[in-house]
């Protein structure tokens, strides 16, 4: 039976994917240090979930405590790691960057470290569409230049890769970097656009649309996030096997980034109006300016992740907001 680390296992996309890989029977080694950033009590019910499982295993603690994931890995062997804790948010990092330092770059290190000295079959960590900053080329690819990134969040994301591909190159250590975007769904968090914009709509608030509503994300359903990331857990890269000219594979190292995304991007206003079609009430909308740190466009070319594993994130916006509010009115008793 495979056995997995799962850091940020009662995050949001830890949730998930621990809920994915307990489902096929799968022991899943899960870490979480369940901190304030946003509601525990939402943690805690996601972690409730999965402690229903007889395969799930569960230490709190910090990433970045020195120590703590090597004796994990010592411990269970795990042929996986999937590295999903961060402190996340493009805005937060703004007034808080050492709280980023210290969960995205300390903590990176620290699984590197303990990777390379059990020499870890596969270690898969979660990077950002951030990273991209101030491109404007679209979509974006992973061969893209990426070196200007425009948030503290997104420095520290791009600077775990870079580490990351050191540890590959030097120790032979196999590593899939991947970038998410924009990810909604089901126990999403209370800081993300769904929930703010779902409980200010349903409780007759006006909602704030940065930029006058001229954005677009490439909106990408947590269901299809994880199924990603597990099809990429049985694809380690092999150095000097790339799987065709767009391959990020690195040319020293087995190491290579892949874009999750849903491949297309999608206008806010069309994304809102999917959640007043779901909630059947028409937003108070605040029409304000762009943001510091954030970026009008997103869009995520997914070639490579096809090529990888034959597999297209393809949930609608209609679909996965329906999905979203119906657990929203459940969860929270609208």
């Amino acid at each position: 039976m495979t056995t997995v680390l799962v850091t940020g296992a009662a995050g949001f996309i830890g949730f998930h994917l621990s809920e994915l890989l307990l489902a096929e029977g799968c022991t899943v080694i899960g870490v979480d240090s369940l901190n304030d950033y946003y509601d525990p009590a939402l943690k805690a019910a996601r972690l409730a979930r999965l402690a229903a499982h007889p395969g799930f295993r569960f230490t709190q603690g910090k990433v970045e405590t020195p120590g703590l994931l090597a004796s994990l890995i010592a411990e269970h062997r795990p042929s996986h790691a999937v590295h999903l804790a961060a402190q996340a948010g493009v805005r937060y990092s703004i007034d808080n960057p050492r709280a980023y330092l210290e969960a995205n770059i300390a903590g990176s290190f620290e699984l590197l470290e303990a990777a390379r000295a059990h020499h870890l079959p596969h270690l898969l960590m979660a990077s950002t569409s951030s990273v991209y900053g101030a491109n404007t080329a679209m979509p974006y690819r992973e061969i893209d230049k990426a070196d200007s990134q425009m948030s503290f969040y997104a420095a520290s994301k791009k600077a775990a890769e870079a580490m990351a591909h050191s540890h590959a190159h030097l120790f032979d250590l196999p590593v899939t970097m991947f970038r998410f975007f924009t990810v909604y769904g089901p126990w999403g968090r209370p800081d993300m656009a769904p929930a703010l914009f779902t409980s200010a709509i349903t409780e007759g608030r006006p909602i704030k649309v940065f930029n006058h509503g001229k954005m677009q994300r490439d909106f990408t359903y947590v269901g299809d996030i994880v199924r990603g990331i597990r099809l990429l857990m049985d694809r380690p890269p092999v150095k000097g096997a790339p799987v065709g000219p767009e391959d990020s594979l690195s040319p020293v190292a087995p190491w290579r980034v892949v874009n999750i995304g849903n491949g297309a991007p999608v206008p806010l206003m069309e994304f809102i109006a999917a959640i007043e079609a779901a909630t059947g009430r028409e937003a108070v909308k605040e029409m304000l300016p762009m943001q510091p740190g954030d970026v009008p466009a997103t869009w995520a070319d997914t070639t490579l992740l096809q090529s990888l594993t034959g597999y297209q994130p393809q949930t609608s916006v209609t679909d996965g907001i329906r999905a979203y509010v119906d657990w929203y009115r459940s969860y929270y008793g609208v």
